[in-house]
């Protein structure tokens, strides 16, 4: 049914850069699920996306906001009929290992295995490279797997492609630290190129009285911790960080926060509150972002809907406690107002102060650049006004044969921002290779 919305429009927006980062043949496969071709559905499907699964789970869909039928009605349900097309398909056989044909002798060393990581190793393994991919973590999978819940993203999935990844010839390697377990030296004489996709792993942190107490913690702390025990991970009580029983204020209203809010409900915390700096967003598409542009709106999630409160335009001045521990956070309202630049600053509002009872506070403020200490500072490549990795327009950073794509590059994005930037880059470091590009970016 939703398949026949769509409108075989003369221009569609669903899958230009601004709807769809990987230029997803969105009309092609709602036509061949409309016509009950669901084979040849998934045919279309991964000609541009290598992980319909993590997209058709995680993604915030910005296609279906740039869906030219969301002018004036709802969007067709683009994201769940991408993802009943990769389930049904794995239901029917229909995903199949298929290694390369031939191998090239050349050697790419991809270091972390995020979605720009998984990315750019399953393109570069198509194409015949020999491909080791490098994580830090016990498994494979970054934030797919240590970021995101299992309620949003059971890691079963995950494992069934990476299961079909090995068999195709991709080789993982965890537990290992490039830079330290792992010499850069080392990895320059082992292999012909290097493709960076470490992610933008500096946490944004809070700079305020009793930042120091006991129960302040980053989001990135929280999370991964109940993802390895939900994965079977035996972590004891005393270093486990639960919200059971606890008052929770979670700092920062994106989706790391909204995860911390679902994760926290799950452990049985006796009250939650997220904050948020920002003003709360409109109920519907604010004339600053007009269609087919990502709009600026409010978005409730699931985790949301469970419970707890939300409150905007809030700033947290200090954290009180006592014996080390901390109690309750001290914070302030804001106006936000235009400068003589017509620029949006934060005006506290006076005598607006209030506290807020906590046993746990959570950080999750998002994240500034990639970490530069170790591995990208000992290969000395050049970093942006950022601070992610500079990379010319074939993605390759300052140093010849290293390569970077998803967050390392662009700063914290979208998981399928990841996976398109790290297809670029495989592109370009296959033509790096062997001259010419036999992958499609």
């Amino acid at each position: 049914v939703q398949g026949a919305r769509c409108m075989d429009c003369g221009i569609p927006f669903c899958n230009s850069e601004k709807g769809c980062p990987l230029g997803n043949l969105i009309p092609d496969w709602n036509d061949l699920v409309y016509n009950n071709r669901w084979s040849e559905a998934i045919e279309f499907l991964f000609r541009t996306n290598n992980f319909p699964e993590f997209t058709g789970r995680v993604c915030p869909a910005p296609c279906e906001t740039a869906c030219v039928l969301g002018i004036n009605e709802d969007p067709v349900s683009i994201k769940l009929i991408e993802k009943s097309i990769i389930d049904r398909a794995y239901e029917e056989g229909w995903v199949k290992a298929q290694p390369p044909k031939q191998r090239t002798g050349k050697k790419v060393a991809v270091i972390g295995s995020g979605p720009a990581g998984l990315a750019a190793a399953d393109q570069l393994n198509k194409a015949g490279h020999l491909v080791t991919l490098y994580e830090k973590d016990d498994r494979i999978g970054g934030l797919l797997r240590y970021g995101i819940p299992d309620f949003k993203l059971e890691k079963a999935v995950i494992d069934r492609r990476l299961d079909i990844m090995k068999e195709e010839g991709v080789v993982f390697v965890t537990s290992v630290n490039v830079g330290q377990d792992l010499t850069v030296s080392e990895l320059r004489r082992d292999f012909d190129a290097i493709v960076l996709a470490c992610g933008a792993q500096q946490a944004r942190d809070l700079q305020v009285e009793g930042r120091d107490l006991d129960g302040v913690h980053f989001a990135m702390h929280f999370l991964p911790q109940q993802n390895k025990r939900c994965a079977g991970d035996d972590i004891p009580d005393e270093q486990f960080l639960s919200a059971a029983g606890k008052h929770v204020v979670i700092i920062g209203g994106g989706d790391t926060g909204a995860d911390c809010v679902g994760t926290s409900h799950r452990q049985g915390a006796l009250s939650v509150t997220q904050l948020e700096l920002l003003p709360k967003p409109p109920d519907d598409r604010h004339p600053s972002t007009p269609w087919p542009l990502w709009p600026m709106m409010l978005r409730t999630s699931t985790s949301h809907e469970e419970g707890g409160t939300r409150d905007w335009a809030v700033s947290t001045k200090r954290l009180v406690g006592s014996n080390g521990k901390v109690e309750k956070l001290v914070c302030v309202r804001l106006e936000w107002e235009a400068d003589e630049n017509g620029r949006m600053r934060m005006v506290e509002i006076p005598g607006s102060e209030f506290e807020l009872k906590a046993d746990l506070v959570l950080l999750a403020m998002g994240f500034s650049q990639p970490i530069h200490e170790g591995l990208l500072n000992e290969l000395g490549v050049a970093y942006d006004g950022r601070g992610n990795v500079q990379v010319d327009e074939n993605y390759m950073a300052s140093v010849p044969g290293v390569f970077a794509a998803g967050d390392v590059k662009r700063g914290a994005s979208l998981v399928v921002w990841a996976i398109a930037e790290g297809r670029k880059a495989a592109a370009a470091v296959d033509r790096f290779l062997v001259g010419e590009a036999a992958l499609l970016a």
